[in-house]
């Protein structure tokens, strides 16, 4: 038997519905509160701030989205990393993102606007990603500090890419430029082999 839902992530799940469909610009906490049935205080009682509920609720829509939220595990298999590389921008570039990465950009816009408010929110978006791909390039091979420097600009190119099918919305031409632009797999793959020929002969 599941667990009953506390109040916190009732309102988490309300306030997520509401931020998704209205973002955030003019967002109040007696607004908000309102919206969902409850009060100002409330919502410092149970997220601390405005600005970490704002974040908080970024992440709980994120799991509204779960072709969004999968997208990564595509490079955890075993094909060409070219292929990977592709099928995890087809998983972030799904039509049934875009509410999303509408939010997503928002937030981002107003953290980078505003600083001090969102720093935890900038902290992570700025290295989740990043951290995520680096791993996967280590365990295949890939030495540091290349697997730090193409992690970080093969997610500096979804964030692009993102924001350019928001957009332009011309999903086809936008797949077109990441395809084009993933010759990071070539680079991952010479340095692999650079590591492979320093080794000892057995």
């Amino acid at each position: 038997m599941a667990a009953p839902e506390s109040e916190r992530d009732r309102l988490l799940g309300l306030i997520a519905d509401y931020v998704l469909e209205h973002g955030i610009a003019g967002l109040t906490l007696r607004r908000l509160g309102a919206a969902v049935g409850t009060n100002n205080r409330m919502l410092l009682y149970y997220f601390g701030s405005k600005e970490q509920l704002i974040a908080q609720a970024l992440m709980a829509a994120s799991l509204r989205f779960p072709t969004f939220a999968a997208a990564l595990t595509a490079l955890d298999g075993t094909g060409p990393l070219r292929q990977r590389l592709d099928a995890v921008w087809t998983g972030i570039a799904a039509r049934e993102n875009h509410p999303f990465h509408r939010l997503f950009f928002e937030v981002y816009g107003v953290a980078l606007h505003q600083p001090g408010r969102f720093d935890e929110f900038l902290a992570r978006v700025g290295h989740d990603w990043t951290n995520l791909v680096a791993g996967r390039l280590r365990a295949e091979g890939v030495p540091d500090p290349e697997a730090d420097t193409i992690a970080r600009e093969i997610v500096a190119l979804w964030r692009g890419l993102q924001f350019d099918l928001l957009s332009t919305g011309d999903a086809v031409e936008v797949a077109e430029a990441h395809a084009a632009a993933v010759a990071y797999a070539e680079r991952c793959e010479r340095a692999r082999g650079r590591v492979a020929a320093a080794q000892p002969a057995g």
